[in-house]
């Protein structure tokens, strides 16, 4: 980026969040062991055998171009695993296929502004997925956030007139990143609802909705924007991290079928291309849901595990129970105190060798938590928790 970009009008953009973690990691890697990284939700878990088989029987046969919107196979796997989950019909001709759902993030608010350039608002959660808000200002468009309430879920009542009348895009995250938590059926409906009488399209990020779980750990229902019909909603949904596939990029939106065709012939233009090898291993992963189970179970151990082990650190998780993350504050904020910040939290973590995000990388709303992703090992846990425990001793 020149540095006369704020000169001639171009965007500068901000450091990339976790390269700002480069000083902790330095105290971090200095404790015996070295660090250990649960700042980054990047899965570990082996991808199910039936998946990498059919990567490597589809991988000779891939000489050609595959399709930008998807093979017919994966559309329709995507179609079918969402009636099965969620009980909600889509037609194969209304899933697209993306390459890895943060690429679609980050370009669709500048897609859609080329359909209807009236518009210049991007509306987000006030703690969410920083790339929502990048994903506007890649696209030379506003962002504004929609405050939360106490448990973390949209407050779309304070809205103004003005944003709503420019919004373009409303973004939905249930179960959240970063906070866990998750709209019931009636507020994804009303957001929905809210949403189409002010003319504005609802992407509704729903990558963790395998990750659903109720206060004890036991997977549930989730929930889906597409409950409220497929008018004005794009769905949109991962495979990275239900079937630990995040290396393959593999994922897709689903929805209404004006502006899923509309981003289909806007991805052909682009050469926005999933591999075909990936494509087939990404339908046979959609048709198997025995590997997610066991990945449910594991996430459940991990957060019971991993949870005791932080309170005694002086931590509260204060989010959801679903994903597989976790959003810790300072306990001391419970007794009048003003507690750690984010900040302060991640560096007194870093000294038993753990790297945490801090809050803030998911907007000021998130500036006292911090956000501990669970997708480490096994022994990497153990070892965690054996640190965390020696710490107080």
């Amino acid at each position: 980026m020149p540095s006369n970009a704020a000169d001639t009008g171009g965007i500068v953009l901000p450091p990339y969040p976790h390269d700002r973690l480069d000083a902790l990691k330095q105290v971090a890697n200095a404790v015996p062991g070295g660090m250990i990284d649960v700042s980054v939700g990047t899965p570990v878990d082996p991808m199910p055998e039936i998946v990498v088989k059919a990567l490597l029987d589809a991988a000779a046969g891939a000489t050609g171009y595959p399709a930008t919107i998807g093979s017919a196979a994966y559309r329709e796997a995507a179609a079918w695993w969402i009636e099965r989950r969620f009980g909600c019909v889509v037609a194969p001709a209304e899933v697209v296929a993306v390459i890895g759902t943060k690429e679609l993030v980050a370009s669709l608010p500048r897609a859609l502004s080329l359909r209807d350039p009236s518009r210049d608002t991007v509306l987000y959660p006030a703690a969410a997925y920083p790339t929502y808000a990048m994903g506007a200002a890649l696209a030379g468009m506003r962002a504004v956030a929609v405050p939360v309430d106490a448990q973390w879920h949209l407050d779309l009542s304070q809205v103004s007139d003005d944003d709503a009348s420019r919004a373009l895009v409303l973004w939905l995250n249930d179960p959240s990143n970063p906070t866990g938590a998750v709209a019931s059926p009636e507020q994804m409906e009303a957001a929905v609802g809210w949403a189409r009488a002010r003319g504005i399209v609802v992407a509704s990020d729903e990558c963790y909705a395998e990750f659903t779980y109720d206060a004890h750990g036991n997977p549930r229902a989730p929930v889906t924007a597409l409950a409220a019909g497929n008018d004005g909603v794009l769905a949109v949904h991962s495979l990275s991290k239900r079937s630990n596939m995040a290396g393959f990029r593999a994922g897709f939106v689903a929805g209404d079928g004006d502006l899923v065709t509309y981003l289909g012939e806007l991805r052909k233009h682009g050469g926005m291309m999933t591999p075909a090898p990936v494509q087939a291993a990404a339908a046979v992963a959609l048709g198997d849901d025995e590997h997610v189970v066991d990945q449910q179970l594991r996430y459940a151990r991990r957060r019971a595990k991993a949870l005791p082990a932080l309170e005694a650190r002086g931590l509260v998780h204060d989010g959801g129970d679903s994903t597989f993350y976790l959003w810790l504050r300072d306990a001391g904020a419970d007794s009048g105190d003003q507690g750690r910040d984010g900040w302060a939290i991640a560096a007194d973590l870093a000294e038993t060798g753990l790297i945490v995000a801090p809050g803030d990388f998911y907007g000021e709303a998130g500036a006292a938590h911090v956000r501990v992703a669970l997708t480490i090992t096994d022994d990497a846990l153990d070892l965690v928790v054996a640190r965390l425990s020696q710490s107080l001793s």
